[in-house]
């Protein structure tokens, strides 16, 4: 993915964590809110994304495989 397409997507999953921040979203239900493909490879490079926004203190994880927006 260039590098563009990869800012689009991390400002769409901040986007959506920032519309709805008390929900909790797993990747396979981010993936389907935000229109994009449900495959293994898809959603492990997702799992990966939100887990520096983890690491970062944007997102919080409220349980295994679950991430919420840290308040």
């Amino acid at each position: 993915m260039a590098p563009a397409e990869t800012a689009t997507v991390y400002q769409r999953i901040v986007t959506a964590f920032n519309k709805h921040p008390r929900k909790v979203f797993r990747v396979r239900d981010l993936h389907e809110h935000l229109g994009l493909p449900t495959d293994e490879p898809s959603i492990d490079v997702t799992r990966s994304r939100l887990g520096r926004l983890i690491r970062q203190g944007f997102l919080g994880q409220p349980g295994r495989g679950r991430c919420q927006k840290r308040t």
